[in-house]
């Protein structure tokens, strides 16, 4: 096996070249999707079973941003209030859907379960591939392995929270929310294992007529029964519970729950070695999946902004989530209000399941490159089930073992939330940044190109060894000044959210209210430095070049 470095860069691009003309010259998708993965020196051993509807599901349902307000809706209320939730909020949608368009224009570039790391050895120099898709690939491995446990221990929690909104009696108990919270895992363990191939895809798609269905279901009761604020306590009320000192520092600190309601924006980059056309279908997948989440989730914030009720008896509810006495304030029932929180809570439930599945592919994929220790084991693909059980079963043993950790300080364990936006948000940060050089310096070449009948193949063969690019854009691109400007605006929101994602809530810090997800993906990133000094330097020299 050979590092892809150690290959020229002419050959880089005859290799590109002539996988674009075996994609033409073929009508089947499976010829093309092999065609795409040669290209970037892989092997095709994973079952393609994602469709275009599936994969689809699978991104939209992972995001589930209008549910996953609800778990986070604490932290932008007491941080900017109702207004610094509304505006926050639109900041977010913006910045994540900038964030969406390069993650599309990486993936229809290079579509590999790899995403970020694989990504970054491309477009960095020579000189700096090796380190800096190492680091790239930890950051993406960290935070999936936080989204995940964090999605767990949220879902645990409501389901807590259900119990103490139906049983006014019921006390909370932390081994009680690590049972919760161990089921969850083994739910999702089931769907990925036993279910092989097949059964995921099938679920996803079940997943987004639920997540279409369920809203309405939620916001038509929510508006029709609740009393209604006015709209300058919606638009103009700002509120600064952390004690900072100014109400622009208190929105920014705040923005971090909004922010986590559209986390796992690659998760379906992680699966494209198991979509057909997945240069295509996967950004496809990713813009409308911001779009409708988007809209979905705008919607049902100013639903709940504007049917508030006491702001005081939500923020105070025995059940844990403020959204769980809203409900009960609206409909003035405890039957209803279970009803439509159960909604939320099966949807966070079910996404667990996604978040497994591009977890152990990330996992995978960079443990098929001899990034992570025991890599020979993470890397075997189930010739029965088609996937990568032994990642799973380790991505969701992690989990089990950090489901621990709310039995000595569930403080420490909520601020994996952060750690996940930090993970996450910085690898996409590399990602952009690289692609931003890129693009100014002309270091990736567009293949419409070619059709310029007074330029011969082999003169535009020439024009891109000259120009030393190994880029090819793929069918998602947006061109020009759009792009730059685009991706400029990716930066800086990344810049802003990874930077406040280490802040505590309040500026009056104490165990209770410290911020430890610094400590958390420090400590994990010095550990894989050491790792990669002591052994990983060595067996490690980026993407492996299987054929």
């Amino acid at each position: 096996m050979l590092n892809p470095h150690a290959l020229a860069q002419s050959e880089g691009i005859k290799m590109s070249n002539l996988a674009s003309r075996e994609v033409e010259g073929t009508s089947s998708s499976k010829h093309r999707d092999e065609a795409d993965l040669a290209r970037l020196g892989k092997r095709s051993v994973l079952k393609r079973s994602f469709g275009f509807l599936a994969v689809l599901g699978f991104s939209t349902t992972i995001l589930i941003t209008w549910e996953g307000l609800f778990t986070t809706f604490l932290q932008p209320l007491q941080n900017g209030g109702p207004a610094g939730a509304v505006y926050g909020y639109i900041f977010v949608w913006a910045g994540t859907a900038a964030i969406f368009a390069m993650l599309s224009e990486m993936v229809s570039m290079a579509p590999t379960s790899g995403g970020q790391y694989h990504w970054c050895s491309m477009l960095a120099s020579p000189r700096a591939m090796k380190f800096s898709s190492y680091v790239t690939g930890w950051l993406t491995v960290v935070g999936w392995q936080a989204t995940f446990a964090t999605a767990c221990y949220l879902t645990g929690t409501m389901i807590q929270g259900l119990i103490a909104l139906t049983n006014t009696s019921y006390v909370f108990h932390a081994w009680h929310s690590t049972l919760l919270y161990w089921s969850v895992v083994a739910f999702g363990l089931v769907i990925n294992t036993v279910g092989g191939a097949t059964l995921l895809p099938k679920f996803e798609g079940l997943i987004l007529v639920l997540h279409i269905v369920g809203f309405f279901a939620v916001l038509i009761p929510l508006v029709y029964m609740s009393d209604h604020s006015s709209a300058k306590d919606v638009f103009a009320t700002w509120v600064n519970d952390g004690g900072w000192e100014t109400q622009g520092v208190s929105f920014f600190v705040g923005l971090i729950g909004v922010v986590f309601a559209f986390a796992g924006g690659d998760a379906a980059v992680h699966m494209a070695e198991e979509t057909r056309n997945a240069p295509k279908i996967v950004p496809i997948s990713l813009m409308f999946s911001v779009a409708l989440n988007g809209v979905l989730g705008f919607a049902m914030l100013l639903a709940s902004l504007f049917c508030l009720g006491d702001l005081e008896l939500d923020l105070e509810s025995p059940t844990g989530y403020p959204f769980m006495a809203i409900f009960l304030q609206g409909t003035g029932s405890v039957a209803g209000a279970t009803t439509m929180a159960a909604i939320v809570v099966v949807m966070a439930l079910c996404a667990t399941t996604g978040m497994l599945a591009t977890s152990s592919r990330m996992f995978w994929a960079f443990a098929r490159d001899r990034g992570v220790p025991g890599w020979r084991l993470w890397s075997q693909i189930s010739p029965r089930a088609g996937v990568p059980v032994n990642a799973v079963i380790f991505t969701a043993t992690v989990s089990t073992l950090l489901g621990l950790i709310p039995l000595g300080s569930p403080v420490a364990f909520n601020d994996l939330t952060s750690m996940s936006t930090s993970g996450l948000y910085l690898s996409y940060m590399v990602c952009c940044i690289l692609l931003l050089y890129r693009r100014l310096t002309g270091g990736i070449i567009d293949p419409s190109e070619t059709s310029n009948a007074d330029m011969s193949p082999a003169d535009y063969e020439q024009k891109v060894n000259t120009a030393g690019a190994k880029l090819v854009w793929g069918p998602f691109h947006v061109k020009g000044i759009f792009g730059v400007a685009i991706n400029v605006f990716a930066i800086v929101y990344l810049l802003i959210t990874v930077f406040f994602s280490f802040w505590p809530p309040a500026a009056e810090v104490t165990v209770s209210t410290m911020n430890y997800s610094a400590v958390g993906t420090v400590g994990t990133m010095a550990l894989s430095l050491l790792y990669y000094f002591i052994r990983a330097r060595h067996v490690y020299e980026g993407p492996i070049v299987e054929i």
